[in-house]
């Protein structure tokens, strides 16, 4: 694998409107993806549960649950769909997530494909639930789930859907085995709930001294409690370090508006900053274990 010093990436702000039919979906799906290619995009990441847009396919508000499974039963067509996009459009999908069943039908989880132009196609389960996907959606984290490096043409990537990204050593975990990007799929309801993932994503760019991708949903189902609300900023954001963007962000979006942000990122620099840095917090955190083991209570 040869490096590459630039890549283009676009990240979405997909708005949840109502559907009549999956052809509808795909439609509004196969949009973004045309436009990312168009604007040279080598990679387009989609945001976490887009695929709840498809509730509006049941005529009727049913349990929460079992709207999530009814989802989950369309995984053929999403994977037959994206699979084709990639390929068409040479460009790598990162296919924000899907609910999907348990091979024994029992659990249902929330997965995110990623889907490449050479035909391949990988998947990462999200390793860790909120409390509203475990109470609400009835969804939970497969007993085999693990953390994924995606190795490309032009390096490697990992995917933190989410909730995942408020957890350190996920990425940390990720940045070690040689990611420089990390694409995050989100969907959050309020501005709450998205700045914790906002300041969660900027703090792992930092730390890990990599790019962070971030996607949203935006707008929302009225007919669906579940999904009706919706509060999202796409934003592509950098190490804090000369070189990159005077305040980490590198691109964002204007939050709750339909849109894509597309942003060149400068693999060169980041790979020389992992080296040379002003600051080396990815080398230096490798010393953290014996720190952890070392605590020192102190009573006033």
């Amino acid at each position: 694998m040869k490096d590459i010093d630039t890549l283009r990436v676009a990240s979405l702000q997909y708005w949840l409107r109502p559907i009549k039919n999956f052809e509808e979906f795909a439609e509004q799906a196969s949009l973004w993806v045309i436009n990312a290619a168009d604007y040279k995009a080598k990679v387009v990441l989609f945001p976490e549960y887009f695929t709840l847009q498809l509730f509006s396919l049941h005529l009727s508000a049913l349990p929460v649950p079992d709207l999530v499974r009814g989802v989950s039963h369309l995984k053929g067509l999403y994977i037959e769909l994206f699979q084709k996009l990639s390929q068409t459009y040479e460009i790598t999908i990162i296919a924000g997530s899907i609910p999907a069943e348990s091979a024994d039908k029992k659990l249902i989880h929330n997965e995110c494909h990623v889907f490449s132009p050479n035909g391949s196609h990988g998947v990462q389960p999200k390793l860790r639930m909120t409390r509203f996907e475990k109470e609400d959606f009835g969804v939970g984290s497969p007993n085999d789930a693990h953390l994924k490096v995606f190795e490309a043409s032009w390096g490697k990537f990992a995917v933190a859907i989410c909730y995942d990204v408020e957890f350190p050593e996920i990425v940390r975990a990720a940045a070690l085995q040689g990611a420089l990007v990390l694409f995050v799929p989100s969907c959050t309801d309020d501005r709450q709930g998205y700045y914790r993932v906002r300041y969660c994503a900027q703090a792992r760019a930092i730390e890990n001294q990599m790019y962070v991708v971030q996607s949203s949903t935006v707008g929302g189902l009225s007919r669906f409690p579940a999904a009706c609300l919706n509060y999202g900023q796409a934003a592509i954001l950098t190490p804090s370090d000369y070189g990159f963007a005077r305040d980490g962000i590198l691109a964002e979006g204007v939050a709750n508006t339909e849109t894509m942000i597309v942003g060149d990122l400068n693999l060169k620099q980041l790979r020389e900053s992992r080296a040379n840095g002003t600051v080396l917090p990815l080398h230096d955190a490798q010393s953290g274990d014996l720190i952890s083991q070392q605590v020192e209570i102190v009573r006033l």
